[in-house]
């Protein structure tokens, strides 16, 4: 049974949320239902009153396409679970050149900070708008150091957080762009609703770290072969096995450890 509800009967007071019988003040933020946290896979795989304990500090927030959830060198304040939206984890060269290190979507979370006043190693931009749930990177350390299924849960996620950066290292030096083009590409698929990506060769190129023209050319040779259909700001996979094949060894090896990720997080 679901012992969740709001308070409302005094419309001139603050709404409260009853969660097993414990009330939080929620103001005028959205409610935080079992339901909605679970879109994302980590809070999903939290024992459910562990998650509840945590619904007083979370919140519902929108990302949209191109916001900074913190830069290079800057205080990470927040921690994000993204549910729908996708956030790039890139490093910014001095000149401005920038690469992408990793990509975070309803699979994780970003921000985690576990020692206060640490600085972030990268930046996070939102590279597919959408929704997530956020808290104060604080609440998050407070919660991480009673023990349990959270810390649990974290230190597995960076496990495979950090097998896609080192994968993405090694297919940076080592993969064609055609490769590096269908990777960059199931990454995106792995975490979003449809085959269809709203997104730009500029863009692509960007995260790449590669010339426009290498990405329009190596676009059209997948186009030619039937994996993609592309047409201005959008790409259509056709053929998703077909591009898993063209990706190679890279991208294999992070999906591995993904998948071992999701095995882990359903025994918990």
């Amino acid at each position: 049974m679901n012992n969740t509800q709001i308070n409302a009967t005094d419309k001139t007071a603050a709404p409260r949320m009853t969660v097993n019988s414990k009330e939080f003040n929620v103001a005028s933020r959205p409610v935080v239902s079992i339901s909605g946290a679970q879109q994302n896979e980590l809070l999903a795989a939290l024992p459910r009153d562990v998650l509840e304990s945590l619904f007083e500090h979370l919140e519902l927030v929108t990302l949209p396409f191109g916001k900074e959830l913190f830069e290079f060198g800057g205080a990470m304040d927040y921690v994000h679970f993204p549910t729908t939206a996708i956030v790039s984890l890139l490093y910014v060269m001095e000149d401005g050149a920038t690469t992408e290190i990793a990509v975070v979507g309803h699979e994780g979370v970003v921000g985690v900070s576990l020692f206060e006043g640490e600085r972030a190693m990268c930046s996070a931009v939102v590279q597919a708008a959408g929704y997530g749930y956020r808290m104060k990177a604080q609440h998050l350390r407070d919660a991480f150091n009673q023990g349990g299924a959270l810390p649990a849960l974290l230190m597995r996620y960076n496990t495979a957080l950090f097998a896609q950066m080192a994968q993405n290292a090694v297919g940076g030096r080592h993969s064609s762009i055609e490769q590096k083009l269908c990777r960059w590409l199931l990454d995106r698929l792995d975490r979003s609703p449809s085959n269809e990506l709203k997104v730009t060769q500029e863009m692509i190129s960007i995260m790449l770290g590669v010339r426009r023209e290498s990405i329009t050319a190596a676009a059209g040779k997948l186009q030619d072969e039937g994996l993609i259909a592309y047409r201005r700001g959008n790409i259509t996979v056709l053929d998703r096995s077909g591009l898993e094949a063209y990706a190679g060894e890279c991208y294999k090896v992070a999906r591995t450890e993904y998948e071992r990720l999701l095995v882990d997080v359903a025994r918990c």
